[in-house]
Protein backbone atom coordinates (compact mmCIF):
# COMPACT_ATOMS: atom_id res chain seq x y z
CA UNK A 1 0.00 0.00 0.00
CA UNK A 2 1.25 3.42 -0.65
CA UNK A 3 1.91 6.17 2.05
CA UNK A 4 -1.01 7.92 1.66
CA UNK A 5 -3.39 4.68 1.78
CA UNK A 6 -1.56 4.08 5.06
CA UNK A 7 -1.76 7.21 6.72
CA UNK A 8 -5.22 7.95 6.45
CA UNK A 9 -6.60 4.28 7.06
CA UNK A 10 -4.58 4.18 10.19
CA UNK A 11 -6.05 7.77 11.28
CA UNK A 12 -9.81 6.38 10.15
CA UNK A 13 -9.16 3.18 12.08
CA UNK A 14 -7.70 4.70 15.38
CA UNK A 15 -10.30 7.50 15.54
CA UNK A 16 -13.55 4.81 14.47
CA UNK A 17 -12.05 2.42 16.83
CA UNK A 18 -11.94 4.74 20.12
CA UNK A 19 -15.76 5.78 19.17
CA UNK A 20 -16.67 2.31 19.13
CA UNK A 21 -15.44 1.19 22.70
CA UNK A 22 -16.10 4.86 24.14
CA UNK A 23 -19.38 5.99 22.75
CA UNK A 24 -21.27 3.18 20.86
CA UNK A 25 -19.89 0.69 23.27
CA UNK A 26 -21.66 2.10 26.05
CA UNK A 27 -25.10 2.62 24.28
CA UNK A 28 -26.27 -0.01 26.01
CA UNK A 29 -28.74 -1.06 23.13
CA UNK A 30 -30.75 -4.29 22.87
CA UNK A 31 -28.91 -6.96 20.62
CA UNK A 32 -25.99 -6.08 18.82
CA UNK A 33 -23.24 -3.02 18.85
CA UNK A 34 -23.15 -0.07 15.79
CA UNK A 35 -20.11 -2.08 14.56
CA UNK A 36 -18.15 1.76 13.00
CA UNK A 37 -14.77 -0.28 12.71
CA UNK A 38 -16.64 -3.01 10.11
CA UNK A 39 -17.86 0.26 8.41
CA UNK A 40 -14.53 2.18 8.09
CA UNK A 41 -13.50 -0.91 6.64
CA UNK A 42 -16.23 -1.35 4.13
CA UNK A 43 -15.81 2.25 2.80
CA UNK A 44 -12.10 1.77 2.40
CA UNK A 45 -12.47 -1.46 0.98
CA UNK A 46 -14.47 -0.49 -1.72
CA UNK A 47 -12.23 2.07 -3.07
CA UNK A 48 -8.60 0.71 -2.19
CA UNK A 49 -9.98 -2.85 -3.78
CA UNK A 50 -9.58 -6.59 -2.54
CA UNK A 51 -6.01 -6.28 -0.97
CA UNK A 52 -5.94 -3.18 0.19
CA UNK A 53 -9.20 -3.84 1.65
CA UNK A 54 -7.98 -7.36 3.04
CA UNK A 55 -4.96 -5.43 4.59
CA UNK A 56 -6.72 -2.58 6.06
CA UNK A 57 -9.44 -5.07 7.74
CA UNK A 58 -6.39 -7.26 9.09
CA UNK A 59 -5.15 -4.40 10.65
CA UNK A 60 -8.63 -3.08 12.40
CA UNK A 61 -9.29 -6.18 13.54
CA UNK A 62 -6.00 -7.03 15.37
CA UNK A 63 -6.43 -2.92 16.64
CA UNK A 64 -9.73 -4.47 18.06
CA UNK A 65 -8.63 -7.58 19.18
CA UNK A 66 -6.04 -6.03 21.49
CA UNK A 67 -7.74 -2.69 22.20
CA UNK A 68 -9.64 -3.06 25.97
CA UNK A 69 -12.14 -4.18 27.15
CA UNK A 70 -11.71 -7.05 24.83
CA UNK A 71 -12.56 -10.59 25.64
CA UNK A 72 -12.06 -12.71 23.30
CA UNK A 73 -8.92 -14.38 21.81
CA UNK A 74 -6.33 -11.97 19.46
CA UNK A 75 -7.00 -12.19 15.84
CA UNK A 76 -10.22 -13.53 16.22
CA UNK A 77 -12.04 -10.35 15.02
CA UNK A 78 -8.91 -9.54 12.81
CA UNK A 79 -9.66 -12.92 10.58
CA UNK A 80 -13.45 -11.86 10.37
CA UNK A 81 -12.55 -8.17 9.21
CA UNK A 82 -9.66 -9.31 7.14
CA UNK A 83 -12.51 -11.45 5.12
CA UNK A 84 -14.70 -8.93 4.66
CA UNK A 85 -12.46 -6.69 3.86
CA UNK A 86 -11.38 -8.30 0.66
CA UNK A 87 -15.01 -9.70 -0.21
CA UNK A 88 -16.17 -5.88 -0.28
CA UNK A 89 -13.21 -4.66 -2.10
CA UNK A 90 -14.39 -7.52 -5.37
CA UNK A 91 -17.11 -5.35 -5.62
CA UNK A 92 -14.99 -2.02 -6.54
CA UNK A 93 -16.23 0.13 -9.68
CA UNK A 94 -13.90 0.40 -11.98
CA UNK A 95 -14.09 4.21 -11.77
CA UNK A 96 -13.66 3.97 -8.29
CA UNK A 97 -16.59 5.58 -8.05
CA UNK A 98 -19.98 4.30 -7.00
CA UNK A 99 -22.96 5.37 -9.17
CA UNK A 100 -25.90 3.78 -7.08
CA UNK A 101 -26.56 3.58 -3.30
CA UNK A 102 -28.31 0.52 -3.50
CA UNK A 103 -24.86 -1.66 -3.71
CA UNK A 104 -23.19 -0.10 -1.18
CA UNK A 105 -26.47 -0.50 1.45
CA UNK A 106 -26.48 -4.30 0.01
CA UNK A 107 -23.22 -4.58 0.70
CA UNK A 108 -23.67 -3.32 4.34
CA UNK A 109 -26.52 -5.52 5.14
CA UNK A 110 -24.13 -8.49 3.91
CA UNK A 111 -21.15 -7.30 5.90
CA UNK A 112 -23.18 -6.80 8.89
CA UNK A 113 -24.87 -10.76 8.72
CA UNK A 114 -21.60 -12.38 7.83
CA UNK A 115 -19.11 -10.76 10.09
CA UNK A 116 -21.46 -11.88 13.02
CA UNK A 117 -21.40 -15.61 11.52
CA UNK A 118 -18.07 -15.64 11.03
CA UNK A 119 -17.47 -14.11 14.55
CA UNK A 120 -19.59 -16.76 16.19
CA UNK A 121 -18.35 -19.62 13.74
CA UNK A 122 -14.63 -18.80 15.45
CA UNK A 123 -15.72 -18.02 18.09
CA UNK A 124 -17.65 -21.92 18.82
CA UNK A 125 -14.40 -23.23 17.73
CA UNK A 126 -12.45 -21.69 20.34
CA UNK A 127 -14.91 -22.92 22.91
CA UNK A 128 -16.82 -19.30 22.83
CA UNK A 129 -20.49 -20.13 23.49
CA UNK A 130 -21.71 -16.44 23.86
CA UNK A 131 -23.73 -16.67 20.86
CA UNK A 132 -25.99 -18.97 21.88
CA UNK A 133 -26.68 -17.73 24.77
CA UNK A 134 -27.29 -14.11 23.85
CA UNK A 135 -29.38 -15.45 20.55
CA UNK A 136 -27.96 -15.68 16.79
CA UNK A 137 -31.25 -14.34 15.48
CA UNK A 138 -31.71 -11.54 17.59
CA UNK A 139 -27.60 -10.20 16.89
CA UNK A 140 -28.09 -10.73 13.15
CA UNK A 141 -31.01 -8.72 12.97
CA UNK A 142 -29.80 -5.55 15.65
CA UNK A 143 -26.37 -5.89 13.46
CA UNK A 144 -28.12 -5.44 10.07
CA UNK A 145 -30.29 -2.84 11.48
CA UNK A 146 -27.65 -0.52 13.04
CA UNK A 147 -25.00 -0.52 10.50
CA UNK A 148 -27.82 0.05 7.69
CA UNK A 149 -28.90 3.13 9.86
CA UNK A 150 -25.36 4.05 10.84
CA UNK A 151 -23.86 3.73 7.09
CA UNK A 152 -25.05 6.55 5.51
CA UNK A 153 -23.29 9.01 7.30
CA UNK A 154 -20.40 6.99 7.69
CA UNK A 155 -19.76 5.28 4.51
CA UNK A 156 -19.80 8.13 1.72
CA UNK A 157 -17.85 9.75 4.13
CA UNK A 158 -14.82 7.19 4.32
CA UNK A 159 -14.87 6.66 0.32
CA UNK A 160 -14.77 10.30 0.00
CA UNK A 161 -11.63 11.04 1.62
CA UNK A 162 -10.15 7.89 -0.08
CA UNK A 163 -10.77 9.07 -3.03
CA UNK A 164 -9.36 12.34 -2.34
CA UNK A 165 -6.12 11.25 -1.24
CA UNK A 166 -5.96 8.98 -3.83
CA UNK A 167 -5.65 12.35 -6.15
CA UNK A 168 -2.14 13.25 -5.16
CA UNK A 169 -1.96 16.79 -6.41
CA UNK A 170 2.07 16.19 -6.57
CA UNK A 171 1.50 13.03 -8.48
CA UNK A 172 -0.99 15.56 -11.02
CA UNK A 173 1.77 18.19 -11.31
CA UNK A 174 4.41 15.59 -12.18
CA UNK A 175 2.59 14.29 -14.76
CA UNK A 176 1.66 17.66 -16.16
CA UNK A 177 5.62 18.49 -16.24
CA UNK A 178 6.26 15.04 -17.78
CA UNK A 179 3.37 16.03 -20.39
CA UNK A 180 4.43 19.10 -20.91
CA UNK A 181 7.93 18.10 -21.49
CA UNK A 182 7.25 15.60 -24.36
CA UNK A 183 5.11 17.96 -25.92
CA UNK A 184 7.80 20.70 -26.01
CA UNK A 185 9.92 17.79 -27.62
CA UNK A 186 7.41 17.45 -30.14
CA UNK A 187 7.24 20.70 -31.68
CA UNK A 188 10.89 21.35 -30.96
CA UNK A 189 11.48 18.65 -33.60
CA UNK A 190 8.80 19.61 -35.57
CA UNK A 191 9.91 23.48 -35.72
CA UNK A 192 13.57 23.16 -35.07
CA UNK A 193 13.04 25.55 -32.45
CA UNK A 194 15.60 23.79 -29.70
CA UNK A 195 19.11 25.60 -29.06
CA UNK A 196 22.66 24.38 -29.26
CA UNK A 197 24.00 21.13 -31.70
CA UNK A 198 20.16 20.99 -32.95
CA UNK A 199 20.21 24.55 -34.71
CA UNK A 200 23.43 24.24 -35.52
CA UNK A 201 22.51 20.99 -37.71
CA UNK A 202 19.19 22.61 -38.84
CA UNK A 203 21.35 25.60 -40.10
CA UNK A 204 23.65 23.37 -41.95
CA UNK A 205 20.53 21.36 -44.00
CA UNK A 206 18.91 24.80 -44.75
CA UNK A 207 22.13 25.79 -46.31
CA UNK A 208 22.62 22.32 -48.34
CA UNK A 209 19.01 23.08 -49.45
CA UNK A 210 20.31 26.43 -50.67
CA UNK A 211 22.98 25.11 -52.67
CA UNK A 212 21.24 22.23 -54.37
CA UNK A 213 18.94 24.92 -55.53
CA UNK A 214 21.60 26.58 -56.71
CA UNK A 215 23.04 23.94 -58.89
CA UNK A 216 19.95 22.95 -60.31
CA UNK A 217 19.04 25.98 -61.57
CA UNK A 218 22.53 26.34 -63.43
CA UNK A 219 22.13 23.08 -64.72
CA UNK A 220 18.39 24.29 -65.95
CA UNK A 221 20.01 27.17 -67.96
CA UNK A 222 22.86 25.13 -69.41
CA UNK A 223 20.24 22.91 -70.71
CA UNK A 224 17.97 25.77 -72.16
CA UNK A 225 21.49 27.22 -73.86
Amino acid sequence: MRLNRILLSTALVVVALVIQVSVLSRLHLPGAVPDLLLLTVLGLAMVYGHVGGALVGFGAGLLADLAPPADHAAGRYALVLCVIGYLAGLIKPGTGQVKSVTGPMAVVVAAAVSSTLLYAGVGALVGDTAARHVGLGGLLLTAAVYDLLLAPFVVPGIMWLARRAENDPLADSGSAAGKSDISSGWLSAGTGLSIGGRRGTLGGLKAKARTRTARVGRIKGVKRL
